[in-house]
This record gives structure tokens, C-alpha cells and sequence, in this order.
């Protein structure tokens, strides 16, 4: 497996972020410590992860940020996809994991955690929350209003021209192509394309007919595509084509409009945010495990409910503690508040609420 040390691949703005907010802080008087900063001594060794390309850019800034304080500490982050970093981590490749979705109730009650002490729970943190932006290439079409009817019929295959009367209907100022529509999916196990299509199936059930899936369904039409960064170069190399990508890599690509209630609302971390304040976390899930059951269909003015909540995955209870003591500092990093300003600013993500990192922090601390 081949890992990447993120912290020396675009780091740089977030470090420069990082101690421009620092200084700034210093100017305006003493402000309080975060976790990571307030800890007695600097760590050192190696902290190995693996999951979710989401998360990507967002690793970069937490690392840079933890770096600041764990000179010597290297944090591995490789952005295998979220499937992968679950298998990996419960074969006891990494330390931690990171996903687009949580393990299921009944695969935490299964155990095997590899990385974990035998009988240790897991904590599962939601420190990365991103809307998922539908992007595409027509020609001479900059933005476009669909309803999730219509965005479940492209992907399934029912609506396979760009001019069909359910898109026209919705965009009648536009001059949509008599063109073919190539619909792009991630032909690896995809976060990203479980909580897309949850969207679907939670809003159009009777057009997209195979549920929330991680894995495309085999001969349900359209290109595949390895990871966020395929399916973004795929959609940006084929006229006609659409696909779904974590909106941090969808920068400059013509997005869709979603319509919720009675208005289309395009995609951003504001959108998001409001989407994740209707939802809940989930019944019967531990004082660590802070899994989220997401409202697709909610009607909030404003919320955009194509979005994926990502998490890092550690152990209550490592057989190694200063993996413990590593895990524990990056996660509590990643949540603090100048964590997850980085991210926002580096990956366009949606930064927690105060009342869910008081949760999560309580979730961190169960890491020994």
C-alpha cells in the first residue's frame, strides 16, 4: 500500500492560513488554547490513515495545523476511498480511517477491529461536511435547475438527451443540445456515492430503484470513473457528460441547481450546513460513535441535501498509546475551531456547529 505524506503536498496555504490566524489572534489579546495546543509536550512518530478522497485537502490543512504543534509527528493519509479505508482499518493496516459514510450498527456489533485493543469500541467522528456538487459539460449551459425526478432519471439511464422536456421544463431560458447525456459514476466503493445515492433513492424511490448503494449497481448505464479526481476529469474531458464530486474539486465546473421545496438551491457549505442542522444522529449508536441519519428530503430554505458528512474512524482503545496520544491530537485538531476553519477555507467545507464539536471533543476523549 503506498501512502502519501500529506504533509508536504499542499500544505502551504493552510500553514500560511494557520499562522496568519495565529498572529491575528496575538494582536487581539490572549484567546484560549485549543486541544492540541494545550498539550504538555510535542508527540512524536507516525500516524497512518486511509479512506475517503473527500477528505483530502481537508487532512492537508488539519496536518499542517498539528504540525505546528507535533513538529515531529508524520501524519499518512492515503486517499484510497472510503471502503478501502474501513477494510484497511479493520484489518489493522492503519491507525485510523476515514469515510464518507459510518460502519453500520450491526458491522460495529461484528467487532474485528484490527487497529483496536481486543473488546475496544470505536469512535467515529464528523469532522468533515461537504456538499456534493452535480457537475457537467454541455456546451453553452452554465447552470442548470433539475428536481431529483430528473436527476434520478439521468443516472438510471430514463433520460438520455440533453434537450428531454423533464429538463426543459425547469430551464426554459436554456439551449439545451439535442446530445447524448453520458452519465459518470466512481467505479470504486464510494462514500461519496453512497450519500449521493441516498439523495436519490430518499427523493425519487420509484425512478432510482436500487437504494443507497457504496458501489455503482451493475448495468445501470454510464462511465465509470476511479475516485473524486476521475470523475471530475472524465466530466471535464466529454461533452455531454455528468457526474457527482465533492464540491472541493469541483471548482470552476458548471454545477446543478437542486430543487428543495419550492426553489433550486446550487450547491455551497452554507447549503449544507442547514441540511445537517435538520438531521439527527443516529438511534443506538455509543457515546463515541457520532453517526449521523441524514434528511434528504427536508424543505429548510436554503439547505442543500446533496452532501456527505465524512468521518474519522480511531479506537476507544489502542494497543499502542502513543498511537492512542497521536490519533487522539489530529482528531481533536481536525475538530477545534481553527481546524475547522482551515478546512473551510482550503476545501470549501461546512464547519461543525459549537454544540456538535462539544460532542465530538467528548468522543475524543474516550481514545486511550
Amino acid at each position: 500500500m503506498k501512502l502519501t505524506r500529506i504533509a508536504q503536498l499542499g500544505a502551504v496555504a493552510a500553514v500560511a492560513a494557520l499562522t496568519l490566524t495565529a498572529c491575528a489572534a496575538n494582536e487581539g489579546g490572549s484567546t484560549a488554547p485549543t486541544s492540541s495546543e494545550s498539550q504538555a509536550a510535542a508527540l512524536s512518530g507516525n500516524l497512518v490513515g486511509q479512506g475517503a478522497s473527500s477528505q483530502q485537502v481537508a487532512i492537508q490543512a488539519w496536518t499542517a495545523a498539528f504540525n505546528q504543534t507535533n513538529p515531529d509527528a508524520v501524519v499518512e493519509y492515503d486517499p484510497a476511498g472510503s471502503g478501502t479505508g474501513r477494510e484497511s482499518f479493520l484489518a489493522g493496516a492503519v491507525n485510523f480511517a476515514g469515510s464518507d459514510r459510518a460502519f453500520k450498527v450491526d458491522e460495529i456489533a461484528k467487532g474485528g477491529f484490527g487497529a483496536c485493543a481486543a473488546d475496544s469500541g470505536i469512535v467515529e467522528i464528523p469532522a468533515y461536511v461537504s456538499p456534493i456538487a452535480i457537475i457537467f459539460n454541455v456546451p453553452g449551459v452554465k447552470s442548470l435547475n433539475l428536481d431529483a425526478a430528473t436527476v434520478s432519471g439521468i443516472f438510471a439511464g430514463t433520460i438520455t438527451k440533453w434537450n428531454d422536456p423533464a429538463i426543459a421544463a425547469d430551464n426554459k431560458d436554456a439551449t439545451l443540445p439535442d446530445l447524448a447525456i453520458n452519465p459518470v459514476h466512481r467505479s470504486d466503493k464510494s462514500g461519496t456515492t453512497a450519500n449521493f445515492t441516498d439523495y436519490l433513492s430518499a427523493n425519487a424511490k420509484d425512478v432510482w430503484t436500487w437504494g443507497s448503494v457504496e458501489e455503482w449497481p451493475a448495468g445501470v448505464v454510464g462511465e465509470a470513473a476511479e475516485k473524486t479526481s476521475g470523475v471530475v476529469e472524465a466530466v471535464k474531458a466529454g461533452e455531454g457528460s455528468i457526474g457527482y464530486a465533492d464540491s472541493s474539486q469541483a471548482a470552476g465546473i458548471a454545477s446543478v441547481k437542486v430543487k428543495v421545496g419550492s426553489e433550486f438551491v446550487e450547491h455551497s457549505p452554507e447549503g449544507a450546513a442547514i441540511a445537517l442542522d435538520a438531521s439527527k444522529i443516529e438511534d443506538g449508536r455509543t457515546d463515541g460513535d457520532l453517526a449521523f441519519a441524514i434528511d434528504r428530503t427536508t424543505t429548510a430554505s436554503g439547505a442543500y441535501p446533496v452532501f456527505l458528512v465524512s468521518y474519522l474512524i480511531g479506537c476507544e482503545q489502542y494497543k499502542d498509546e502513543n498511537v492512542a496520544a497521536l490519533t487522539k491530537a489530529f482528531f481533536q485538531t481536525a475538530v477545534s475551531e481553527e481546524g475547522q476553519s482551515s478546512a473551510a477555507k482550503n476545501a470549501g467545507s461546512a464547519p461543525i456547529s459549537d454544540d456538535l464539536r462539544t460532542q465530538s471533543l467528548a468522543a475524543i476523549d474516550l481514545i486511550k
